[in-house]
C-alpha cells in the first residue's frame, strides 16, 4: 500500500461483532476503518461512497446474502477486496464467493492477527482461504465434476465457452462483459443458456462443470 493505510469498512449485522472488529483494525498502525454497514445494501452503498480497499463481511446478512452484495461491490469496482467472514463453514457459499470474486472466505473463530494477516494479505492482492474450508470446496468439485457426458460442452456456442471460462476463473458479469466486449445484459442471456444446456441450476455448479473440461497441462 506504499505507506497509506489500509482503508477497512467492516459489514456484520450484529453490533457486538463491528464492535470488536472495529476494535482489532483500529489497534493497527497501518489500517483504519472508513465505514460499518449492517445490511447488503448499505454495504454496496458504504463501497461505493467511501471507497475501501477492504471490505470484511459476514456472508448472512438481513436483507441480502453477503455474497451478492460481494458481486454488486466488486462488479462496481474490482480494485475493492473482499473478505467473507462467517460462523461455520459453507461450501456452498465459500464456492459462490470466490465466484463472486471475494479475495478470501474465513471463520469468525480464527484469532485477530490472523484477520490482520488475511487483510495486508488481500490489500496486497493475495488471495487466501481458511484451510478447514479449502478442503470442503475441493470435495464439491469433484462430486460436481463426476457425471457430465463428456459431449454436453458441446452443446455451447464458442461465445457461450469463453463466457462459461471467464466465470471458472471467478470474473463477475461486468469484468466479463468488459473482456469480450458485450453488455451485462448480453452476458447474463449467455449465462442463462449456458445454464439451460448443462442443466445447471447454480452458477458455481457451471464452474465446476467447466473446470474438469479443462485439459490439464502435459
Amino acid at each position: 500500500m506504499s505507506g497509506q493505510k489500509i482503508r477497512v469498512l467492516l459489514v456484520d449485522d450484529h453490533e457486538v461483532v463491528r464492535v470488536g472488529l472495529r476494535s482489532l483494525v483500529a489497534r493497527e498502525r497501518g489500517m483504519e476503518v472508513v465505514g460499518e454497514a449492517a445490511a447488503a445494501a448499505e454495504a454496496v452503498a458504504g463501497a461505493s461512497r467511501l471507497r475501501p480497499d477492504v471490505v470484511v463481511m459476514d456472508v448472512r446478512l438481513p436483507d441480502q446474502s453477503g455474497v451478492e452484495a460481494c458481486r454488486e461491490i466488486r462488479s462496481a469496482d474490482p480494485a475493492v477486496k473482499v473478505i467473507m467472514l462467517t460462523s461455520y463453514a459453507d461450501e456452498e457459499a465459500v464456492f459462490n464467493s470466490i465466484l463472486a470474486g471475494a479475495s478470501g472466505y474465513l471463520l469468525k473463530q480464527i484469532r485477530g492477527q490472523e484477520l490482520v494477516r488475511a487483510i495486508e494479505a488481500v490489500a496486497a492482492g493475495q488471495s487466501l482461504l481458511d484451510p478447514t474450508v479449502t478442503q470442503k470446496v475441493l470435495e464439491k468439485v469433484k462430486r460436481l465434476a463426476s457425471g457430465a457426458p463428456p459431449d454436453e460442452i458441446a452443446q455451447l456456442s464458442t461465445q457461450e465457452r469463453k463466457v462459461l471460462a471467464l466465470v471458472a476463473d471467478g470474473k463477475t458479469n461486468k469484468e466479463i462483459a468488459a473482456t469480450l466486449g458485450l453488455s451485462d445484459k448480453t452476458v447474463k442471456n449467455y449465462l442463462s443458456h449456458v445454464f439451460e444446456k448443462l442443466n445447471l441450476s447454480r452458477r458455481a455448479e457451471a464452474a465446476a462443470f467447466f473446470a474438469r473440461r479443462r485439459s490439464p497441462s502435459p
